[in-house]
């Protein structure tokens, strides 16, 4: 299974680039300084060796409240709503545009926009729109019927039951393979149905009485209702039992169980897999990669034991949940009760058209990315970021040659690896082609539906082609960054390319302090636990000495010790090992952004800006990218679900390993940010 690793979980959402880069070599105080490393959003009187997150950050959190819109608010979240103004003056002048070419670009994204945005269309539909739908699922005979239903949802981009998509075979890239994974919970994750925790039996019960108010809403009485959602539920802890951890997970040689239909049969019964090969319009194809047989085992076990009509019943509720924010209020509304106030605090929805935004970006994102691309991202913040790039992955490289703990053969393949990664900056190269795309002005429902099994077509026409290394994961407006093992390619969509992380008017501490510490983030995904694990080509392969990966996993114990200790709500505690490889790259990040940094002009001065000096500065800038809080629901949700740490600890955590940062600072022993020396984490 090919793990995707981003820098920011939930951050993936639309924003607008900025319009240039950074001058790598410009070391001249600029005139707007106060502005890119405010003290106003500082507390002095929090000691930099107490808490460096709350000295650089204290002021801006207290004067900073999370908007009702909002379960979290920080660096990421302003800059996301500052380009969201930007974005939604694009769209709506595209929707405006009522003599669009049928078929072009400007229609698509306009009629897409222009039907999400008509309430009241889609208030006189209410749920009318599935109509055909559930009655194809009322028309359900028995389990081949059923199977023959979830599959044909499945090509309409509804992901019931389980996940599916296409991507490249882990131990052999060159060919694309269908992959399962294992799904059906209306619950955030497996452990919100097995543990005993307060929050998660409190979320359990109001997911409960969602249940049963949507069964109603969708024509059942009280008492049908009541028992439907017991036997919905019942059915859905089933099936939590039998899925795998998300620190399981994290293992990708646990992931990969590639099986042919056979074979797949045998280890999963009751799952007729040609059959569904068939129904999934990739019949011609005799292998699979399963990434959770437990999981399809129990489900095999289920198709049978589990009555024709509760799993009916599954069906149509969690097409109707699914589908509730694009049908009427009282549906949408219901929907946020749960998913939004209940599940992570948060006090109202945000706007429709910021909503909708999202929908545009995640169903045509190429064809938005590429008009604001055009109007706003400058060629130059494209070549500037790439010299950043190539900095950072020559500093990588010379720390690797130093490391005292592996072998050479073992650092004359990682050189290799390094050395092979693809660039990716801005945009791609490549655009996809949206022209067997039907997009409509008057019909949310029927274009959501379209874009989704458009997306579907799109996903299994890569079965028996040569993989496309020039396809991205993310769209251009996404203020995010990945690195993709199975390509071996780091990538830096235009969004993410404006301030905090990344200015043309900036010395080099702030950019190397922002985005350069993203691009060290992105390399290290590449030698973190799970990253390490894939070869130059990206397959996966072990490719280290025996004596190099224990050497290596005795120092990632150092980490996930660490960060097993933070604390986030009274005595919930970050998961260290969930959130490992994120930590990694964080603390691999800094220290290879800072060594980069100290070949500059300025990183070999010692002149002040704003009485900073430098190393100071390069500090600050990686502080006030974390600057974030959270409501307690979202931050107690995220523990579970987020392979990233709190911001927080994203701020403190490599700080406190870094004997630089002591020094720019002044932390001593007995200070809290300081540990001893023997107790540091340095892998990278």
């Amino acid at each position: 299974m090919n793990l995707k690793h981003v820098l920011f979980a939930g951050a993936a959402a639309l924003s607008l680039a900025s319009c240039g880069g950074n001058d790598t070599t410009h070391n001249e105080a600029p005139k707007e300084a106060i502005k890119l490393l405010d003290p106003a959003n500082m507390d002095t009187t929090v000691s930099p060796g107490e808490n460096f997150f709350l000295y650089a950050n204290g002021a801006w959190l207290n004067n900073n409240e999370i908007p009702d819109e909002q379960v979290r608010w920080g660096s990421f979240e302003q800059l996301i709503q500052r380009n969201q103004e930007t974005l939604r003056e694009l769209l709506e002048t595209t929707a405006a545009k009522k003599d669009a070419a049928k078929g072009s670009p400007e229609q698509k994204v306009g009629d897409l926009y222009r039907s999400a945005m008509d309430t009241v269309a889609i208030e006189k539909a209410g749920i009318t729109p599935l109509n055909a739908t559930l009655a194809q699922i009322d028309a359900i005979q028995d389990v081949p019927g059923l199977m023959k239903q979830i599959a044909a949802l499945q090509t309409q981009g509804i992901s019931v039951l389980f996940g599916m998509g296409i991507g490249p075979d882990d131990k052999n890239v060159t060919q694309m393979i269908a992959q399962f994974y294992q799904g059906g919970l209306g619950l955030p994750d497996r452990d919100y149905y097995t543990k005993a925790d307060p929050s998660m039996v409190k979320l359990r019960e109001a997911y409960k009485a969602y249940q049963v108010n949507l069964l109603k809403m969708m024509g059942e009485d009280d008492a049908a209702a009541t028992k439907d959602a017991a036997d919905l539920f019942k059915l859905e802890t089933t099936l939590a039992n039998a899925s795998m951890t998300r620190v399981a997970m994290r293992d990708p040689y646990k992931l990969y169980n590639k099986f042919d239909l056979a074979g797949a049969g045998k280890a999963t019964p009751g799952m007729d897999w040609k059959a569904l090969f068939a129904d999934l319009k990739i019949g011609k194809e005799d292998s699979l990669i399963i990434a959770t047989p437990g999981f399809f085992k129990e489900l095999g076990k289920q198709l049978t034991a589990t009555p024709l009509d509760v799993w009916k019943k599954y069906l149509k509720f969690h097409i109707v949940s699914d589908m509730a924010p694009y049908l009427s209020s009282n549906f949408d509304k219901l929907h946020f009760s749960f998913y939004g106030t209940e599940a992570t605090g948060q006090k109202a929805q945000k706007p429709r058209w910021k909503r909708m935004l999202g929908v545009v970006d995640g169903a045509v994102g190429e064809l938005l990315g590429k008009m604001y691309v055009d109007k706003h991202f400058k060629p130059q913040a494209k070549e500037r970021m790439m010299e950043l790039v190539n900095n950072l992955q020559e500093t990588y490289a010379d720390r690797i040659k130093r490391l005292d703990w592996m072998s050479d053969s073992t650092k004359q393949k990682a050189l290799t690896k390094l050395n092979t990664f693809m660039k990716k900056i801005g945009y791609p190269d490549k655009w996809r082609d949206y022209s067997k795309l039907e997009i409509v002005g008057n019909d949310f429902v029927k274009n959501i539906m379209a874009t989704s099994a458009w997306e579907y077509e799109y996903t299994i026409a890569k079965l028996g082609r040569p993989v496309d290394k020039t396809e991205w994961q993310m769209t251009p407006p996404t203020v995010n960054a990945y690195y993709n093992p199975a390509f071996n390619e780091i990538v830096f969509p235009a969004g993410i390319l404006q301030f905090p992380f990344f200015d043309q008017s900036a010395d080099d501490a702030v950019n190397y302090g922002g985005i350069g510490a993203v691009i060290g983030h992105e390399m290290t995904h590449g030698f973190d636990d799970q990253g390490r694990q894939y070869d130059a080509e990206g397959n996966l392969k072990d490719w280290w000495g025996p004596e190099d990966a224990k050497k290596f996993e005795e120092k990632t114990n150092v980490v996930v010790k660490q960060y097993d200790a933070f604390t986030v709500l009274d005595t919930v505690h970050v998961n260290g090992q969930l959130t490992l490889g994120e930590n990694l790259a964080d603390l691999g990040g800094l220290a290879i952004a800072y060594e980069a940094f100290k070949k500059t002009k300025q990183g070999k001065s010692n002149d002040k800006i704003d009485g900073f000096t430098p190393d100071q500065r390069f500090f600050l800038s990686w502080a006030q990218v974390w600057r974030s809080k959270s409501t307690d629901k979202e931050a107690q949700r995220r523990i579970v679900v987020d392979p990233h740490s709190p911001g927080e600890h994203r701020c403190n955590g490599p700080l406190s390993n870094m004997p630089e940062f002591y020094q720019a600072f002044g932390i001593k022993e007995g200070d809290k940010m300081w540990r001893p020396e023997n107790e540091r984490a340095r892998v990278w």
